[in-house]
Order: structure tokens, then C-alpha cells, then sequence
């Protein structure tokens, strides 16, 4: 008897001012000295422009009650998974506020991410910023890259490893991640990847 697929409906994202709580305020002065203002302003209307299109295709994807498992960016595995999606979708976190919704029709709601390389990237960001004028930190950003490189490797390494040990056949997995990742290239073979909007190779031309 044939095994049942594992399916993973991968959604790159770009990740929002509301993704980046207290941090907001340095990373927008960083993206003004790096776009100008009026690229900021042109860069924050795609944005939203982009989660228009996520929320109109994620809001009719079947959800099967228990069969679901919903996977998410920077999300940690801890014992507070719930406590943190609630906060940041009351915050205003278009993204957190989908995975509540999905919730609330039976998928269920998984810690995705390293707690540890977590911390690590936050240093590195809070290194950067820390560096005086906004172009001082982009240049630090800059020198960073090599590590970033690294850890960004990391991560999708063990997103992987979380998705392969915890999504069982016939189940369907929905992962909302950055869309410089590559969690695709770690997956064991028998999980189907799917793109609902486009593959994070299409939107190359777009950052988180």
C-alpha cells in the first residue's frame, strides 16, 4: 500500500515594519539612507501590495482540520509559541493575524525556528544599528554579510530538519518564510513543495 504524501505550500514573504517591534524605528532610518525617501515610501507600498496578494490566495486554501501544520519565520520552538503569534497579531502583524486564522479553521500552529540562531541574527541586527548613523550601519550590515550568509544556512537547515521530523504522511504543511531562504534544498524527498503565489527564485528582485 502506497504511503501518503507529505505536501509543504511554501509563501515567501517580506517581512514588515509590525514584524520589527521596537527595532522599527532604526531599520526605517536605515532604508531611507539607503532608498531615499521617496523609495522607502514606493518600497513600503509594494510591500503591502505584496500581502494584499498572500492574504487573497492564503484565505482559500483548504484547511482540513488536524491534517494541517502551519510553519512560520522567526517563529521559535518554545513553550510560547501561542503567546507570541497572539501578541504580534494584535500588534497589527498581517502575517500572524493569517496564522490565527488558520487556526481558528483547525491547522495547527508549529515553532519553526532555533531559538539560539535566532538570538544570534538579533545580535548581529542590534551590532549593525549600534554602528552611530544610519550609513555607518548599512556599511556594518555590509561587512556582516559572510556571517549572515552563514546563519542564514543554518536556519534553513533546521527549519528543514523541523518540517522533516514533525509534518507525517498525509498531512499538509504551510510555511511562511523570508524570501532569501532556501529551506527547499533540506527537505527530505517525499515532501511535495507547492507555490501557491510564486517560488522566492521568481520574487528574487523583491527583499525581506
Amino acid at each position: 500500500m502506497e504511503t501518503p504524501e507529505r505536501k509543504l505550500l511554501y509563501i515567501p514573504i517580506i517581512h514588515t515594519q509590525a514584524d520589527m517591534g521596537g527595532l522599527s524605528p532604526s531599520l526605517e532610518r536605515m532604508k531611507v539612507s539607503k532608498l531615499g525617501r521617496q523609495g522607502s515610501t514606493r518600497h513600503a507600498g509594494l510591500v503591502a501590495k505584496m500581502w494584499d496578494e498572500i492574504e487573497r490566495v492564503v484565505e482559500n486554501l483548504p484547511v482540513m482540520a488536524g491534517k494541517v501544520r502551519v510553519y512560520q519565520d522567526g517563529l521559535p520552538v518554545c513553550e510560547h509559541e501561542q503567546q507570541i503569534v497572539s501578541q504580534l497579531a494584535a500588534a497589527g502583524n498581517r502575517n500572524h493575524r493569517l496564522l490565527l486564522r488558520f487556526q481558528a479553521r483547525g491547522a495547527v500552529l508549529m515553532g519553526t525556528e532555533s531559538p539560539e540562531l535566532l538570538v544570534e541574527e538579533y545580535q548581529l541586527l542590534i551590532s549593525a544599528l549600534a554602528s552611530g548613523t544610519a550609513g555607518e550601519a548599512a556599511r556594518t550590515e555590509a561587512r556582516q554579510k559572510p556571517l549572515r550568509d552563514t546563519l542564514l544556512e543554518r536556519r534553513d537547515r533546521y527549519i528543514a530538519g523541523r518540517i522533516n521530523t514533525t509534518l507525517a504522511a498525509g498531512e499538509t504543511g504551510i510555511l511562511f518564510l523570508g524570501m532569501l531562504h532556501a529551506v527547499n534544498r533540506y527537505l527530505e524527498p517525499d515532501i511535495h513543495v507547492v507555490y501557491p503565489l510564486r517560488s522566492p527564485q521568481d520574487r528574487r528582485g523583491e527583499r525581506r
